[in-house]
């Protein structure tokens, strides 16, 4: 019985924690030249940059095709003659050319990519380019964490259809500059043609569209009229993102949807919340999702003001447990508390809410307006949104519950590979960015000993790369200038190794002093630790350092307190 018990566990633990690494990569040791395109901004990318897509897709249901017409509008950075655009080879582009001249550019697929010949444009200029397309995309397996197309139906037979891609890229639907680091300045348009009674929800604000539609589009303060658009279905959905938004987040939801509306007063005015669920969950819904006021009010009191207020915030049913799709977050964590009903920290406490509420909505600020340039810095997304768990938890419970949680989670973390992947071929780094990232953030703001300034730091984050790409670079220098700390060689430790610091120490209590070193961690290693007792910060590196404390200082120094509050081990001699 402990046999099977045991092996139960390990393959619960597996594949939950394969589950939580949702938007990652298969592991892969080597590198094509198609990665390297698809992970740089290389010299046929970097001299335009993307201000707006639109977006027109028809599903065939039965023979689980699509068929899109769609735009980029982009701006000239210097002058160049090729454009690589990125679209899955389960697609096919059948023309490409400028909005009003219908002449064919000239473009070949190479490597995975298309390569465009583009005329001689000047630079500043915002051409309007548009692209015919059709194929059967790659279908999820088990989405979201193998990415694609879902053709699903609900419980009484409909079709129930969606799409995450992060894992995938968005050139599993749609042609684009598939890489993170350049959002559309203006957004996005996105067009759902279906058939009978289904409904398409996505990103932003919009809904059912008449049978024409006139769409104008402002670009650098200049009105671009579409020609008008002849609806030939029986419903089409029209749905508008103001925001800059990440390629990976623009989706269509396709199904029975039933709508509720409500409203929230935030530091940026009155917030629309929206709900789209199957029309039979929409009494479950009504009582789960009352938790979204509460996480809001807690977001903004910690991160700043919600980032996308013109573009509302929606949670909508999705045929898979969940993504964080910018004002449009995907949610199929069953109307259940926990993570499908389970608590990943095993304290108790994340069974208190909703982890698919809290989380994905937690990557509204970290990850949708605070996105990572390249996918290898992903901790950025992954371990302040983890975070944000945590300070919920402590919202509704306080400060030694959000201990609790923290310190559970610490038991999935795996040191398996360092958190940052490597840079410029689309590839992660560990799945340990979501509980390591997190204690990384823990260690931070018990070293910092002072909420109110650590409050200041992840607001100023959020205000000073509000809706930007970052490095991890910007993150760690904006973190260190703040708390007025060198956080630099902790960063070292934690992103860019799997050695966990450990704490070598000896007391004399009779003369109230500590000798006190740092062991398994890199040359130069200085991580301070604070006692909260006092508020004492002591400076500790790699060399035996003998410090006086007093009696009450002495006393925090246990291998249980200690780790309470920090990521580390602890040998007591």
């Amino acid at each position: 019985m402990i046999k099977k018990v045991n092996c139960f566990l390990f393959i619960f633990f597996f594949s939950v924690t394969s589950i939580l690494h949702a938007q990652l990569l298969s592991p892969k040791d080597s590198f094509t030249k198609a990665d390297t395109l698809r992970g740089s901004n290389n010299p046929n990318r970097d001299w335009w940059d993307v201000l707006n897509y639109n977006i027109t897709v028809t599903p065939d249901f039965q023979n689980k095709t699509i068929k899109g017409h769609s735009s980029i509008i982009f701006k000239v950075l210097k002058p160049s003659r090729m454009m690589q655009i990125d679209l899955q080879d389960s697609l096919v582009i059948d023309k490409i050319h400028f909005l009003h001249d219908t002449t064919s550019l000239s473009f070949s697929r190479v490597d995975g990519v298309y390569l465009v010949k583009m005329p001689e444009l000047k630079i500043n200029e915002t051409p309007f380019l548009v692209f015919d397309y059709h194929g059967k995309p790659k279908e999820a397996v088990n989405p979201p964490w193998d990415g694609g197309w879902i053709w699903t139906k609900d419980s009484l037979g409909n079709p129930w259809v969606s799409v995450a891609c992060q894992e995938l890229g968005a050139s599993c639907w749609y042609p684009c500059k598939d890489l993170q680091s350049d959002k559309p300045d203006k957004g996005a348009y996105i067009h759902i043609n279906l058939p009978d009674s289904l409904k398409g929800i996505s990103n932003g604000n919009g809904g059912k569209m008449p049978d024409l539609c006139h769409i104008n589009i402002i670009i650098e303060g200049k009105p671009i009229s579409r020609d008008t658009i002849k609806v030939k279905s029986i419903n089409s959905f029209e749905w508008r993102v103001s925001n800059p938004i990440n390629n990976y987040n623009i989706i269509p939801y396709i199904g029975k949807y039933t709508n509720f509306l409500d409203t929230i007063i935030g530091e940026g005015g009155q917030l629309n919340l929206s709900y789209w669920v199957l029309e039979y969950n929409l009494e479950k819904a009504k009582k789960q999702f009352a938790q979204v006021k509460p996480m809001l009010h807690c977001f903004e009191y910690w991160f700043g003001k919600y980032p996308f207020y013109k573009d509302s915030y929606k949670l909508v049913e999705a045929p898979y447990l969940g993504m964080e799709h910018q004002s449009a977050i995907g949610y199929g964590n069953g109307f259940k508390n926990g993570y499908r009903g389970t608590d990943l920290s095993s304290s108790g406490w994340g069974l208190k809410w909703d982890f698919i509420i809290i989380h994905e909505s937690g990557h509204e600020w970290f990850g949708n307006s605070i996105t990572a340039n390249d996918i290898a810095d992903l901790w950025i997304h992954e371990g302040f949104t983890m975070y944000s768990e945590v300070l919920y938890t402590q919202w509704l419970f306080g400060i030694e519950a959000a201990n609790d949680y923290c310190v559970g989670l610490r038991k999935r973390i795996l040191n398996d590979k360092p958190l940052i992947g490597p840079y410029g071929v689309n590839k992660e780094g560990s799945g340990d960015i979501y509980y390591k990232g997190a204690n990384l953030i823990h260690n931070i703001r018990h070293i910092i000993n002072n909420d109110t300034l650590f409050r200041q730091i992840l607001r100023g984050m959020n205000s000073k790369f509000y809706h930007q790409s970052v490095s991890t670079q910007q993150i760690e220098n904006y973190i260190s200038q703040q708390s007025g700390i060198d956080f630099s060689k902790v960063f070292d430790q934690y992103l860019r190794t799997t050695q966990i610091p450990q704490l070598s120490y000896s007391l004399n209590k009779s003369d109230n002093k500590i000798t006190i070193k740092w062991t398994n961690c890199i040359e130069g290693f200085n991580m301070p630790l604070t006692i909260p007792v006092s508020g004492k910060r002591i400076t500790i590196t790699t060399e035996n350092k003998e410090l006086s404390l007093s009696k009450e200082e002495l006393n925090w120094i246990k291998k249980d307190t200690i780790e309470r509050h920090y990521y580390i081990s602890t040998e007591h001699h």
